[in-house]
């Protein structure tokens, strides 16, 4: 009898094992890249006739006494602008500071931004097209893309909203993070931009290639508040009155990327 019960258990032992085995045998998922630039979509940074200044905007490192100050509030800081500010000043301590207490109105400031959604639009703004009437023709006509005119594309926020150049500071480091695309508020393709991928139209066709500027969605929350530097004897810590979020969206350009489309047709389009 002890000898069944002391099968039993083993065979039970053994049967727990198999889920955990199968488990580590199971293929990972793996994530699929939501922000792939489709083959339609090419970079002219090399070709494009007007150079376009970077977008360089770095995340700013806080100082030491900036770092313990963000640490202390109870809303989360981001605004660039704000931790430059803090990064700036310098409050000196002494021993006999025993009693003392300062209050520091900063100001009201938008202290972060949270993103909710970031989604890129290949066709955001159409800036060419190039045509060719090969309806005589006998054979294909080779068409590349050549950029007619200067076209200025740019972007914004999609409603009003208080420190509004502070708030796309945020929501452009934001969406170059999720999408790590170029992207800035406002970009230029120069007269004369070239691409050297050929498109055949057909005889008795009429041939057209269109050229979009690519643009990014961007949506999120940001959040504001009246910023109070304290000074409590040695102590120094951030308080944040008066906290109210508003939701925003923006487009954002994308920076010497063009999107292209091809129709071949029989009548005028």
């Amino acid at each position: 009898m002890k000898k069944n019960v002391s099968l039993l258990m083993t065979f039970l032992l053994m049967l727990s094992f198999i889920p955990s085995a199968l488990a580590q045998k199971a293929p990972v998922k793996q994530n699929a890249v939501k922000y792939q630039v489709p083959p339609s979509v090419r970079n002219i940074s090399k070709e494009n006739t007007y150079p376009n200044s970077t977008q360089d905007l770095p995340l700013l490192q806080p100082s030491d006494l900036t770092k313990k100050l963000i640490n202390s509030s109870r809303v989360k800081i981001q605004n660039p602008d704000l931790i430059r500010m803090l990064n700036e000043s310098s409050i000196n301590s002494t021993p006999f500071a025993l009693g003392y207490r300062a209050i520091i109105y900063l100001g009201q400031w938008p202290l972060n931004y949270e993103s909710s959604e970031t989604s890129p639009n290949w066709e955001y703004q159409k800036i060419n097209t190039n045509y060719f009437d090969n309806r005589g023709g006998k054979t294909p006509f080779q068409i590349k893309y050549v950029q007619e005119s200067q076209k200025v594309i740019r972007g914004g926020l999609t409603s009003k909203i208080p420190n509004a150049e502070e708030v796309k500071k945020m929501m452009l480091l934001k969406a170059m993070e999720k999408t790590n695309l170029p992207l800035a508020f406002e970009t230029i393709i120069g007269t004369g931009t070239k691409n050297d991928h050929i498109y055949n139209i057909p005889p008795n066709r009429l041939g057209y290639l269109y050229a979009y500027a690519p643009g990014v969605n961007e949506k999120g929350k940001v959040t504001y508040g009246e910023v109070y530097l304290m000074l409590k004897g040695s102590k120094k810590f951030i308080v944040i009155k008066n906290v109210t979020s508003q939701g925003i969206g923006a487009w954002i350009p994308v920076q010497d990327y063009v999107s292209f489309g091809f129709a071949a047709s029989e009548r005028p389009r």
